[in-house]
């Protein structure tokens, strides 16, 4: 069957063929929750009867049935696509496939300027050791396998052979991302690595050229841990690696500001104050103890913002919690935006169609908010604070405590009730700030 973005698509559900855990690692990986539900799931069969003759997609009832049951993993990386903005639910079929040709063309040059600064990029391979140093000079490869294994992270050679003293690159910003490239070698071989998928080294090769060229293009940021995680779900789940690096590239244009880091700050503390303010509205009594504990910054809720939740739920649940999320912030404005570089919360009023509103941007946008006070994820922590309330109210005595309590929901939580309980306590938290 072909699928509408004209790509081959097949009918059924087997977890285990998409997303199968190494049977050495099956003890270790939390237990998943989601099961696909007939009539509230998207199918492939609900997906494909959702776009009109030339290619409009019905982005109303695709979220309706996204918000209810998640997405059946066939079309998933065709869904998430248009959730994450890459293609107006608009636009016809014509037009999505000259701008899929577009962006992957676009992708190749970028890939191939890469390849030209390290041949490694596109090889199939990825680096894990460094290939210059600091000021610019070629690394020594290690000779043996044995010299590879006994090298440390990080370290590089001083002995440059004659024939590369020539190399020395001068290009300050080339110099700082190809001593990037090992780093992220690093994270990626660490990254799923309880699934089959990574027991190939083409496919962690994949992620590991995607987030290279990633932060080749956006140096400003540059590439940051946590990145990989966040970039292994798009690519396992969208075949083409042009396409799932544009799924990407929307992923950060919405969490880049979580890795801007200064030496006095890191960037995920806006939404930490945010989460503070939240938890003072809504528990108060809580929010006291916690300032008391000196855990005022809410610093142990970093690792739940900066990834979106993937050490607290098993990798599937991750996926279904991430488009559950998506549809449920989506705005039909998000297209346009991301195309002309504006911000994404710009808007303060619904226009046109309410039911073309994700249910949590659509309660913001009522209210007409401009700068939303906190996005689904933070409410989202703020939920599981509040979940565990008695816990941090009688056993937490110190911050190692509350991580200890918090550490205890990982692989225990489930994605559906979690966003219940966000946007439960989203209304909560409006109704408590109005009445203030």
């Amino acid at each position: 069957m072909m699928n509408c973005c004209g790509a081959n698509t097949e009918v059924g559900w087997d977890p285990d063929a998409f997303y199968a855990v190494r049977p050495e690692c099956a003890g270790d990986v939390p237990k998943t929750h989601f099961r696909p539900r007939p009539g509230k799931t998207l199918s492939e069969k609900r997906w494909h009867s959702l776009f009109s003759e030339d290619g409009h997609l019905d982005i109303a009832k695709v979220l309706s049935r996204i918000q209810r049951g998640g997405i059946y993993p066939k079309v998933k990386g065709f869904a998430w696509e248009f959730l994450l903005g890459c293609y107006d639910p608009k636009s016809t079929f014509n037009e999505r496939i000259e701008l899929r040709q577009k962006r992957r063309s676009e992708y190749d040059t970028l890939k191939s300027k890469c390849k030209e600064m390290e041949p490694t990029i596109g090889s199939g391979k990825l680096l894990t050791m460094p290939v210059i140093t600091e000021d610019g000079h070629p690394v020594e490869a290690p000779t043996s396998e044995t010299s590879q294994e006994n090298a440390q992270p990080g370290e590089a050679s001083s002995q440059i052979p004659e024939q590369q003293q020539d190399n020395v690159i001068k290009d300050k910003e080339i110099i700082q991302w190809k001593l990037t490239l090992s780093q992220i070698g690093l994270d990626v071989v660490r990254t799923d690595r309880t699934l089959v998928y990574y027991e190939s080294e083409e496919n962690r090769a994949r992620l590991w050229d995607m987030l290279a060229v990633y932060s080749w293009i956006d140096r400003d940021i540059g590439y940051c841990q946590g990145m990989s995680d966040l970039c292994s779900p798009i690519s396992i789940v969208v075949e083409n690696e042009a396409d799932a690096f544009w799924c990407f590239e929307r992923l950060m244009r919405r969490l880049r500001g979580n890795f801007k880091c200064t030496s006095s700050s890191i960037g995920v503390r806006s939404q930490l104050t945010v989460l503070s303010s939240i938890i003072k509205a809504v528990d108060p009594k809580l929010h006291e103890h916690i300032e008391n504990l000196d855990g005022g910054e809410y610093l142990f809720a970093f690792r739940m913002l900066m990834v979106l939740f993937r050490r607290e739920f098993s990798f599937i649940d991750s996926l279904y919690l991430w488009e559950m999320m998506w549809a449920m912030e989506y705005n039909p404005n998000s297209f346009s935006l991301y195309e002309s570089d504006a911000e994404v919360d710009g808007n303060v009023a619904i226009v046109g169609n309410e039911k073309e509103y994700g249910k949590f941007e659509r309660k913001n946008m009522k209210i007409g908010q401009k700068d939303q006070e906190g996005t689904l994820s933070i409410f989202l922590v703020a939920s599981v604070l509040e979940a565990k309330n008695k816990r941090l109210l009688t056993e937490a005595t110190g911050l190692d405590d509350v991580v200890k309590i918090l550490n205890d929901i990982t692989g225990n939580l489930d994605a559906k009730k979690a966003c219940d309980g966000a946007l439960k306590l989203h209304k909560k938290y409006l109704t408590k700030v109005k009445v203030d």
